[in-house]
């Protein structure tokens, strides 16, 4: 057996020793807004229930590692001591992950990742229109566990209102686990999916992705593409040029005589075809044909 004391090792290993032994982790899809009103949104799994009488949330956004800076969820949790946090299901995963990216101050990560605002009753940020369950929360306490980087921050969550959806609920007012269908965070890329297990989900680009905001409107309102298709393609840095649309759309016109032709809703499908087995660069291109 392998065994150190955690002072002897950098905390970027360690974290990521914690990361991967301490899974997998529920996730607090948590929505803040800053003390001018600017929605943020940011996924945390340091995250657990921890009592029903009050009812308590508790999750941490930790300060960062390689800078020792604090997240804008911490910053406007300190300003306005209201939260709302958003159970993720497999739905909305890559959607969630895309949030995650570290964009700048202002910038409404809602938009980025294609999710939907919903006006809470009691707190002032809002709720993500697409996740299942979806607590209200006014904040009691922040403890600040250290100021180096890693230092967790548990940010003690009191629910003053919670909304689950009536599809998954059972007959007797029950959540059905199936139906619900969450997903957790593991070490690494890995996530797992309650109900089947292991996947994985690159992270998302340092360079920062496109965001959904950024795309043409049939693509951003498809009838037929997921939220985590509009996930997987918004987290690329740049969108291929007319040149590179036009050569990918030569080359498989043998096996697709029609795509020149095709409505937006056929490209649409074909596009989705090509993104399920991960090959995002040639669904833009279709997508862009």
């Amino acid at each position: 057996m392998t065994s150190f004391e955690p002072k002897d090792i950098s905390t970027s290993k360690l974290h990521g020793y914690l990361l991967s032994a301490v899974a997998p982790r529920p996730i607090a899809f948590a929505s803040t807004m800053d003390a001018e009103g600017n929605p943020n949104l940011s996924p945390f799994s340091f995250f657990n229930v921890f009592s029903a009488n009050p009812p308590i949330l508790i999750f941490s956004p930790a300060r960062r590692v390689r800078d020792n800076t604090t997240k804008h969820t911490l910053q406007n949790a300190e300003a306005t001591k209201e939260v709302v946090i958003n159970a993720v299901n497999y739905s909305i995963v890559h959607q969630m992950s895309l949030s995650s990216t570290e964009y700048g101050d202002g910038i409404n990560e809602f938009d980025k990742a294609g999710l939907t605002m919903l006006k809470s009753d009691i707190v002032k940020p809002f709720r993500v229109a697409e996740s299942p369950v979806q607590f209200e929360c006014t904040i009691n306490d922040i403890v600040k566990l250290g100021t180096e980087g890693g230092a967790g921050n548990l940010i003690i969550c009191e629910v003053v209102k919670l909304h689950i959806d009536s599809d998954i609920l059972n007959k007797d007012g029950v959540i059905n686990q199936q139906k619900l269908d969450l997903v957790a965070r593991a070490g690494g890329s890995y996530y797992s999916r309650a109900k089947k297990g292991f996947f994985e989900i690159p992270k998302p680009l340092t360079t920062l992705g496109i965001g959904v905001d950024n795309f043409p409107e049939h693509v951003k309102n498809s009838m037929i593409l997921t939220g985590n298709d509009l996930g997987m393609l918004a987290n690329v840095e740049t969108l291929p040029t007319v040149v590179m649309v036009n050569s990918f759309i030569a080359d498989i016109g043998e096996r697709y005589p029609n795509i020149k032709t095709a409505t937006h809703r056929e490209k649409h499908k074909l596009a989705r075809n090509y993104i399920s087995f991960g090959d995002v660069e040639s669904a833009w291109k279709i997508l862009l044909s």
